[in-house]
């Protein structure tokens, strides 16, 4: 199985050059095709990619797929702690397009296609490379899963809430819809489930996601997109994963045509961006939980994962995570913690999730990890990502282009599809006016 640390490299894919040709690319100003004569056809583009997790490994598949065909173009990605070993794979994995009010979110519908395709891609991809592997077993040869599809059930606990709960429900999306329920069907779906007032919100589509698996399966399926290019003839594509830090951006400068910034939270740490995001930092702490061998009953096949004021993502019969709680401020981005961090997370959690999960307070604890988010600020769509062209922010005469994806938030899981899309077609176009406004508008917040 390759690894997926260190240089990651494609010799057998390392295509010759197009000859006698140019790249042709939309202009920036017009959006109509130009021919980038001045590239020389003897060498490819060139693109940093800072960030291994969600958001990265997002705008490298749509670079991949997205790319005239007959572009060379090598993309380097940048991460210390290699695929998903920041907060992305520390995510709780509940994927669906709404607010704890069950409200539809901005740009909700495409948010929710757009993470299903990319879901279904990193499937494929992983289920391919585990069937031709010794073992000779496709799917969860592990007991895990990269989506699970039981649904998420969300009980009403207050009676302020109520009544926009329901509303809401009324504008939900056909292809992720949410049934209102009494107290025996919630019971149906998962017994000894606690409904105080009666109602409970069920999203049957709704899935959750491993995403350690989901963020393996996807950086396969760019391995995979590759090699396919090179099998019918069109061989100028190549990526390589480089298990080290970017501490500063003009670092690269001269090396890359276009450095795209998806490091999360630390991308405040680069000197030439440091106190110019309207970022805020949040540590979330996650645990672990399994029922102990003396208890026989499991969770239910069926069982639909919970949310809450805590939130409960089944990963298994007899494995539950239980999140997350919310340090705001904190600069502590590492993935372990420490007894007294956890103790502090279960005390907090435990009364939150055992209010709607009783049964939860039978659960053994096994573990905690955290990841550090980068919350983005609050605008009247809800607190949604930071995209753009970020040179003016980085200063100084440069010949390379630098964009920023940031700010995933809570939500990283339901809008680093989409939004991968969109950063890949701007900068393959040059062209920053095609992502909405609404995302670039934070370079109009003062600091």
């Amino acid at each position: 199985m390759t690894p997926l640390t260190g240089k990651y490299f494609l010799p057998e894919w390392r295509c010759p050059v197009v000859r006698g040709r140019y790249c042709s690319l939309p202009s920036r100003r017009t959006g109509s095709p130009v021919f980038l004569s001045s590239l020389s056809p003897h060498r490819p583009l060139r693109y940093a990619v800072l960030g291994a997790g969600f958001a990265g490994l997002s705008v490298v598949w749509h670079l991949l797929k997205h790319s005239p065909k007959e572009l060379n173009l090598c993309i380097d990605i940048y991460d210390e702690v290699g695929v998903g070993g920041g907060a992305s794979g520390v995510s709780g994995g509940l994927l669906h397009p709404y607010s704890p009010k069950v409200k539809l979110l901005w740009q909700g519908a495409e948010c929710w296609k757009e993470s299903l395709k990319l879901l279904s891609i990193a499937e494929v991809a992983l289920a391919s490379e585990e069937s031709n592997s010794e073992i000779g077993e496709s799917g969860e040869r592990f007991g895990q899963f990269v989506v699970r599809r039981r649904g998420i059930l969300r009980p009403a606990t207050n009676v302020k809430s109520l009544d926009a709960l329901n509303e809401n429900a009324q504008n939900c999306l056909s292809s992720c819809r949410i049934e209102t329920i009494g107290k025996d069907a919630a019971q149906g779906l998962l017994p000894n489930i606690c409904v105080p007032l009666n109602t409970a919100f069920y999203m049957p589509s709704a899935v959750n996601v491993n995403p350690q698996r989901y963020l393996r399966g996807l950086f396969l399926a760019c391995k995979t997109l590759v090699k396919e290019f090179s099998t019918i003839g069109f061989g100028g594509k190549e990526f390589y994963l480089h298990q080290k830090s970017v501490s500063n951006l003009l670092e690269l400068e001269g090396e890359y045509d276009v450095v795209i910034i998806c490091m999360g939270a630390k991308a405040d740490i680069l000197p030439e961006l440091s106190g110019k995001l309207p970022l805020r930092t949040c540590r979330g702490v996650i645990a672990h939980l399994q029922l102990p061998n003396n208890i026989e009953e499991d969770y239910p096949d069926h069982g639909p994962s919970i949310l809450s004021d805590a939130w409960l993502s089944v990963q298994g019969n007899r494995s539950l995570l239980m999140g997350s709680t919310w340090e705001w401020k904190s600069r502590n981005s590492s993935p372990n913690v420490l007894a007294d961090e956890a103790t502090k997370a279960l005390k907090e959690l435990l009364p939150k999730a055992s209010a709607v999960y009783p049964g939860i307070k039978d659960w053994s604890f096994t573990g905690a990890r955290a990841g550090l988010r980068a919350m983005p600020p609050l605008t009247p769509n809800g607190s949604i990502p930071l995209l753009g062209c970020v040179n003016d922010l980085v200063g100084k005469t440069h010949t390379c282009k630098y964009w920023l994806f940031g700010g995933l938030g809570s939500r990283g899981l339901l809008y680093h599809a989409w939004l991968g899309k969109l950063l890949a077609q701007a900068v393959l176009s040059r062209n920053e006016r095609i992502i909405p406004s609404e995302l670039t508008s934070w370079k109009n917040i003062k600091q």
